[in-house]
């Protein structure tokens, strides 16, 4: 991005932050996790190793997962403001639209379209990746508990839900980085380097190419308003306390949830501290 270049905010700083949590988390997740669906492969036994050993590997990624699950408690709590608060439009909820971008962008692909279609703040892709993360954590999070606390899982559900939750659980996150790799990794560092989520501002080349629709709504000063101060003020002093209070009780919903029970394997010794063979 040159710096003559005309650009345009994007993503603010508390955004950029989140992403960064967001993004820490779930490649430790995957650093930690990936080796222990895989484990017999050697680059798995080599990367246990160099973390420590397998009990630190499982340590370890459940410090992320607890992060990340508290990002998204945070995330719920953000987009609630936005949304009562500030009354902004909902951009990413998958509209009409979104479905004929699709159909143009794939005409206008194979070359029965001349243009592309001009694609709104977050265009169908974005969305995708956005609802497909939701799937994902609402899935890892419920196989994730079952294998976390294993016993309070049986005394609720049979038996053979523990090995079900397991392979659920190791191929969603199979499923998850390869997404991450095949296509947000492309779409965002191989196709062009975006830097929006970096600097918080994009080209107009790429705002033309990826959010034209949101462009000509920024250059003809159509985006919605925000509501006056004292507007503002009242609605937060009513969300706010609610707000708290709700995401303080997921707080420590979580806190039970990692803390309660201790499975076999962490109250078991492992062979060659106890000793045996």
């Amino acid at each position: 991005m040159s710096e003559n270049q005309q650009t345009y905010n994007r993503f603010s700083v508390a955004q950029r932050i989140e992403h960064f949590v967001l993004i820490l988390s779930f490649t430790i997740l995957a650093l930690t996790g990936i080796p222990q669906k895989f484990a017999q492969a050697g680059v798995s036994e080599w990367l246990i190793a160099l973390l420590g050993g397998i009990s630190t590997v499982r340590i370890i990624h459940r410090v992320a997962a607890t992060i990340f699950i508290l990002e998204a408690i945070y995330h719920v709590f953000v987009v609630g403001y936005k949304l009562i608060v500030l009354r902004l439009e909902a951009s990413m909820v998958p509209s009409i639209k979104d479905g004929k971008d699709v159909f143009d962008y794939f005409t206008h692909n194979i070359g029965l379209k001349k243009s592309a279609p001009k694609m709104p703040r977050y265009n169908f892709g974005e969305k995708m990746e956005y609802w497909a993360m939701i799937w994902g954590l609402a899935l890892m999070g419920l196989t994730g508990f079952m294998l976390w606390n294993p016993i309070a899982t049986t005394k609720i559900l049979p038996g053979i839900f523990i090995p079900a939750a397991k392979v659920a659980h190791g191929w969603e996150a199979v499923l998850a980085v390869a997404a991450i790799i095949l296509w947000h990794f492309y779409n965002v560092h191989i196709k062009h380097w975006n830097w929006a989520m970096i600097k918080g501002r994009m080209s107009r080349e790429q705002m033309e190419e990826e959010h034209g629709a949101e462009l000509e709504k920024i250059e003809a000063g159509d985006q919605r308003q925000l509501p006056l101060p004292e507007v503002v003020q009242k609605r937060a002093r009513i969300y706010v306390p609610i707000a708290a209070i709700v995401s303080l009780a997921l707080a420590l919903v979580v806190f039970r949830f990692v803390t309660f029970e201790e499975t076999a394997i962490e109250t078991i010794p492992p062979a060659e501290e106890s000793g045996e063979v």
